[in-house]
């Protein structure tokens, strides 16, 4: 355990001096809910509140995982840091408290600009199922940015993470909402993670009986990108660790 505290002080450290890591991290869900979630969030606040606080999450999963990994993978440190008596879940471990951190920081900023500027109404059992409802999704998007940092090149890991982030979360429904997805995206959007993620967050978010068929989708695309994940890491160790 404290080497875990200790590795992910230093990772947190070492993002926060990054400002083009922290800054876009925690800012872009509360300006893009500034731009695509007030305009429609008369009736709806619960609904977009709950998207955005999903798109915070996944911004962290993307990018402190996905192009955080991939771009470690070849710094002289992660080559060290490999060859040291500490082993791979504790590493992952540290950079999930790290994520959390940003996590944390990245849903207060959405909150402070949508609880003041809209009619948001959560009771105390919405928050919890919607707390409940972010994790069981965020797990699932934090293994897929695992994966997504072991099998893409370090290079092309930013763009390929911001075209997924974007597209998912666009095609999801979690700038719109419910029924703003065009119709074009309809047929497609009903079968993505980030779709069936939203579902289960409006449904906590409305109050609503949740679905089972929403969270069997959502294990396995996580059985998915769990077997993505720990065949993209043993690749990754058998290139450079023959």
């Amino acid at each position: 355990m404290r080497l875990v505290i200790l590795h992910a002080r230093a990772q947190t450290l070492a993002l926060l001096r990054y400002p083009s890591f922290s800054v876009p991290t925690l800012a872009f869900p509360a300006i893009f809910f500034a731009f695509f979630g007030l305009p429609r969030a008369d009736h709806r606040a619960n609904l977009l509140l709950a998207s955005f606080c999903a798109y915070a999450v996944l911004s962290v999963a993307f990018f402190q995982f996905g192009v955080g990994i991939a771009q470690d993978r070849t710094r002289p440190w992660e080559l060290y840091v490999r060859t040291l008596p500490v082993g791979f879940g504790t590493r992952l471990a540290a950079r999930s408290v790290s994520a959390g951190v940003f996590t944390a920081a990245s849903l207060a900023v959405v909150l402070a600009v949508a609880l003041p500027t809209t009619s948001v109404s959560l009771g105390a059992v919405a928050c919890v199922r919607l707390g409940a409802a972010l994790a069981a999704g965020g797990v699932t998007f934090v293994v897929f940015g695992i994966a997504l940092g072991y099998w893409v090149p370090p290079r092309g890991a930013l763009p390929v993470a911001n075209i997924l982030y974007l597209t998912l979360a666009y095609a999801g429904g979690l700038w719109t909402g419910p029924t703003g997805v065009p119709d074009a995206v309809v047929s497609i959007s009903s079968w993505l993670p980030t779709r069936l993620w939203a579902n289960v967050l409006w449904e906590a978010a409305a109050g609503h009986s949740w679905r089972p068929a929403y969270f069997a989708g959502l294990a396995a695309y996580l059985a998915c990108f769990v077997a993505l994940a720990v065949r993209g890491y043993r690749r990754d160790e058998g290139q450079r660790f023959r």
